[in-house]
Order: C-alpha cells, then sequence, then structure tokens
C-alpha cells in the first residue's frame, strides 16, 4: 500500500512539473532536442540509481557508495585493455563487443569486491563501499596519470552513446529493459522474496535458512554490473574514460532511490517507483537550466530533497494522525 502511494504521488510529481516547466519555458520544453536531451541524461543516473536501491533493499544499513568510482574505473579498464585482446581494425561490432564484455566483467568483480567485505569481512556498507570507492578512484588514476583515455571512433560504441531509435535515445531504451528487468526478478523470483525478507526482517530470514553471505554477494555484484552499464554509456557517449566523469552523480543516485521509496533501513522499494522518481528529477534539474538558475542553488536543492525525503520515511503520518485524534 505504502509502494503504491508512492507511485501515485511520483507520477502526480511527473505530470506536474511536466506542465509547470512547460509554461514556464514558454513551450520550450516541448522541444523534441530538449526531450531527446532529458532522455539521454536519465540513464546513467539511472543505472547507478537501481544499484542503490538494491543494496538499500537489503538492509542492515545498506548502501552503494562506490557506483559511479566502479563505473569510471570499468570504463578505464576496458579502453586500456580492449585493445590488447583485438585490434579495432579487425571490426568495429566484435571490438565494440569486447569492450563492453570487459566493462561489465570489471564491474561485476568490484561488486563482489563490495558483497566480499560487507558479507565475509564484516565491515559496514557505508564504510566498506567508501572504502572501495577510493580505492576504484585511486586504480583509475594511477592507471591512467589522471588523465582521459581516448576509445577513437567506434561506430557501434558511439551509436550506442548518441543515437536514437524511433526518436528514443538508445541509452534510455537500455535503462527501460533495466527497469523492467530488475523490477521482474525483485517481483517474481525466489531472490526478489528472499531479499525483501532479509531486509524487513534478517532474522526471520535466517530462520527460513536464506544465506544472508550468498545474497549479499548476488546483490553487490548486480550493482557492480549496474555501475558498469553506466560506465559503458559514459564512456559511449564521450568516446573516452577518466576517472572524474559524473562527480556529481552519487548525490543524484541515493537521491533517487530514496524518492521513490525505497526505505534506508531495508526491505521496501519498487523500481517502478525509481523510474518516475528518476524522471520527475531529470525534468525539474532541466527546467532549472532552462530558467537559467545557477548549478549551485540546484545543488543545494538536490541535498535539501534528501534530507526531507530520508527524514520523511521513518515518519508514519496515519500513526501520527491516530495518535492526535485518539
Amino acid at each position: 500500500m505504502t509502494s503504491h502511494r508512492q507511485l501515485k504521488v511520483l507520477v502526480f510529481a511527473n505530470v506536474a512539473t511536466f506542465a509547470v516547466a512547460a509554461l514556464w519555458s514558454g513551450g520550450q520544453f516541448f522541444g523534441i532536442d530538449n526531450l531527446q536531451s532529458m532522455a539521454g541524461q536519465i540513464p546513467e543516473i539511472g543505472l547507478l540509481a537501481i544499484g542503490v536501491a538494491l543494496a538499500m533493499i537489503s538492509g542492515n544499513g545498506g548502501i552503494d557508495l562506490s557506483g559511479i568510482a566502479l563505473a569510471n574505473l570499468a570504463g578505464v579498464v576496458a579502453a586500456l585493455a580492449t585493445p590488447y585482446v583485438l585490434h579495432v581494425d579487425t571490426g568495429q561490432a566484435s571490438y565494440a563487443t569486447a569492450f563492453i564484455g570487459i566493462t561489465l566483467t570489471t564491474g561485476t568483480l568490484g561488486g563482489v569486491l563490495n558483497g566480499f567485505l560487507i558479507a565475509k569481512v564484516k565491515l559496514t556498507p557505508i564504510l566498506a563501499t567508501l572504502g572501495t570507492q577510493m580505492l576504484f578512484t585511486g586504480m583509475a588514476i594511477v592507471l591512467t596519470n589522471g588523465s582521459a583515455v581516448r576509445i577513437g571512433y567506434v561506430e557501434p560504441l558511439i551509436a550506442l552513446g548518441n543515437e536514437t531509435l524511433l526518436g528514443v535515445p538508445i541509452t534510455f531504451l537500455i535503462f527501460l529493459m533495466a527497469v523492467v528487468g530488475v523490477g521482474w526478478i525483485l517481483r517474481r523470483t525466489p531472490y526478489g522474496v528472499r531479499l525483501y525478507l532479509m531486509g524487513t526482517n534478517p532474522k526471520a530470514a535466517r530462520y527460513a535458512g536464506i544465506s544472508q553471505v550468498r545474497m549479499l554477494f548476488i546483490t553487490y555484484g548486480m550493482c557492480g554490473l549496474l555501475a558498469a552499464s553506466a560506465g559503458m554509456l559514459i564512456a559511449s557517449r564521450t568516446a573516452s574514460a577518466k576517472w572524474d566523469y559524473g562527480s556529481s552523480y552519487l548525490l543524484m543516485a541515493i537521491l533517487i532511490a530514496v524518492m521513490s521509496g525505497v526505505k534506508p533501513s531495508g526491505g521496501h522499494g519498487r523500481i517502478s517507483c525509481l523510474f518516475f522518481s528518476a524522471t520527475a528529477l531529470q525534468m525539474l534539474s532541466s527546467t532549472f537550466n532552462l530558467a537559467g538558475v545557477s548549478t549551485f542553488f540546484g545543488e543545494c536543492m538536490w541535498g535539501l530533497l534528501l534530507l526531507l525525503f530520508a527524514s520523511s520515511s521513518s515518519f508514519d503520518g496515519e500513526r501520527w494522525w491516530r495518535s492526535r485524534i485518539g
């Protein structure tokens, strides 16, 4: 019921933001270029937000602060390693496939490392992923000496990050597939049932025979895979990889997850709500840009919204109202 109410609130927020932005911009907001630009900016942050949401749903203070650092490291490793695997002249499609494979493999291994530190070493998620965030960033800097690594003109990769299909950016379609796929996994598979139970009541999950170690390995491995997918899209869009791309993405990803109704305490959250949370935040950001609002004000607004939604997630309005009238 809570998720259902959250979904209705987020749909209303999207409609209201769209209407206000359209009126404020004098119709400029409806332009196809602006709509495609918004749709192209959502996926990178949205994929990171799905990873943050999965970590939060797992409970026990779950969080993944290493997402954007791992995304950049995966892009850097792929950009450096792919030319040693095969030359671009052997076929651009094969080169792009190898690049994507190395990116996703690197991200998954980074996520498994997070799972190992949390499940086996027993570090708290916030400390473990903060440590790996610095580790992944440091590795990317060492590998590149702090410089960007050019991927070169690989047509399938450039098309993946910049082209459209029937007027819709390909990156946005990839994000939609991730939303549908992860949403189905959480709602229709034993893994999803176990993850929600583990986040809601860890003791009951243990009595039910659910292996917390195995679940954490799988969950943070998925977080790493999603982060690597974001890194792949960043590299495809910019035709390069660097350690500091998307420096503001972490705050945005956490804000999207919390706005969608994912509770930091664990066990709650719907990926469909996360989709509408991401679109609402992107429309609000684009509205600020069209209105000429300072980016510093935007950063302040995102922090304020994060505090507001995080505090409201622990507030039970219905119980408060019953106590007042009782």
